[in-house]
């Protein structure tokens, strides 16, 4: 017996030991959001179109491109040879070795592209934009997996709790029969029923521990923590209740507005327009204004290096248009391809409006069905605790068998468990509900 209460006392304090640490739902997923390797490759993929966006932002700006050379030439070259008598410089070919250097600095600025350059960068932001929803959609998808997890440790930890008053029940009962049979009041059927009652409500409660720190496993490996030594599921702040559920219809015409995979369609539909004004833009001429600063040095000239590049200096300014006449079809066919893709895009985004109806409309019904099944079994667990009672105080009293006793407390514990079940239940189907009317699910 000593051994059977120290089991249970080990047991008792074994998960106080464990949760050192109580984590609310909204801590996991900000601790996940922060750590999961999803969500980092989604930021980086909004961080990237950022640049792109940057990028097409400055297509309009004129460059600047610095350039030099140095050659050096052997055997036959112009140079030029001065005349000692007249002064005058004549041009030669002669077998020598020489020298050449050539600087030069020039811009180019796109005046007309046929308007490629701000659907490019209509394109970038709305690309953007659907960058941006993507990582919500990822944060949200992730926000709902923790949900599940964390409400499944809350399960099994309150089932633990109730496996727990069910053995010291038990223990109760053990040591009532035990003081029985010393006085001869019961016979030793009776307390050997009644240790094995104890027996399998401490199996029992050894059962719904193992579940538990396995659903606190689950939990800590989704939010990216490293060990679960020390990690606790919080016990809600706020007394549970059944609220009234909004009909589907009114959740899907506030979602439609707000969800991530709705907004990301959307973006990609609207940019797939800018993409076929791009494709087009190779239909009309350009037009692009140059110019440039250059100048040189040759060492078979006979004068001096800073002379030469004053002598040498040039300045070029021009006007560049290219009109496309014929380019065996491509420009044609990039537009059409890009007018598919805008018909794809549209089918995409109305396949996300239709999925999104069918989510909520499961959603709803779940919730309702969840609803309906705590009510039902929160009936069941107040009839079943009547009836222990009632069953306790018979037995106690010598009008009931132990077999009636044994079954009103299997019928209790599993009518407990089964609410609890339902009540869980319950609370995640309502919170995917208000997620997909907005609300951020804590």
């Amino acid at each position: 017996m000593k051994k059977t209460i120290l089991l249970s006392v080990i047991l008792a304090c074994g998960i106080d030991a464990f949760a050192q640490q109580s984590w609310t739902l909204r801590e996991c997923i900000n601790y996940a959001t922060a750590h999961n390797i999803n969500i980092l490759q989604a930021e980086i993929a909004v961080e990237q179109s950022e640049v792109e966006a940057n990028t097409a932002k400055w297509a309009r700006l004129p460059n600047l491109n610095a350039s030099g050379s140095q050659s050096f030439n052997w055997g036959r070259t112009q140079t030029a040879i001065k005349d000692e008598d007249t002064g005058d410089y004549t041009t030669k070919y002669v077998d020598t070795s020489s020298r050449g250097t050539n600087m030069s600095l020039s811009t180019s600025i796109p005046v007309f592209t046929g308007f490629q350059i701000p659907s490019q960068y209509n394109l970038s932001k709305l690309n953007l934009k659907a960058s941006m929803a993507d990582l919500q959609k990822a944060k949200e998808d992730l926000a709902i997996n923790i949900a599940s997890a964390y409400l499944q440790a809350l399960f099994n930890k309150e089932l633990y709790q109730v496996a727990l008053g069910q053995a010291a029940l038990s223990q109760e009962q053990y040591n009532r029969i035990e003081t029985l049979e010393q006085l001869g009041k019961a016979s030793v059927a009776e307390l050997a029923e009644a240790k094995s009652r104890v027996a399998q409500d401490e199996l029992n409660v050894v059962q719904t521990n193992n579940n538990y720190r396995l659903a606190i496993l689950d939990l800590t490996q989704l939010i990216e923590l490293e060990t679960p030594e020390g990690f606790e599921v919080a016990n809600p702040d706020e007394a549970f209740q059944l609220n009234p559920l909004t009909p589907p219809d009114e959740v899907f015409s506030s979602a439609i507005a707000n969800k991530p995979s709705i907004l990301a369609a959307q973006a990609r539909l609207e940019g797939s327009k800018e993409n076929i004004k791009i494709a087009q833009s190779a239909l009309y001429p350009s037009i692009n204004l140059n110019g440039s600063l250059g100048t040189n040095y040759y060492s078979t000239l006979n004068r001096s290096f800073s002379q030469q590049l004053g002598d040498n200096f040039s300045r070029y300014v021009g006007i560049s248009l290219n009109i496309p006449i014929f380019n065996r079809f491509a420009t044609r066919n990039r537009v059409r391809s890009a007018k598919l893709q805008r018909d794809n895009y549209a089918l995409q985004l109305e396949n996300a409006k239709k999925t999104l109806y069918k989510e909520i409309q499961q959603a709803w019904y779940n919730a309702t069905a969840a609803q309906s099944k705590y009510a039902s079994s929160e009936a069941a667990a107040e009839a079943s605790q009547a009836s222990f009672e009632l069953t306790s105080k018979k037995y106690e009293n010598g009008t009931a068998t132990a077999v009636a006793y044994n079954e009103a407390k299997q019928n209790l514990m599993k009518a407990q468990s089964d609410e609890l079940q339902a009540k869980y239940e319950y609370i995640f189907r309502s919170k995917i509900l208000d997620f997909y009317k907005g609300i951020e699910i804590e």
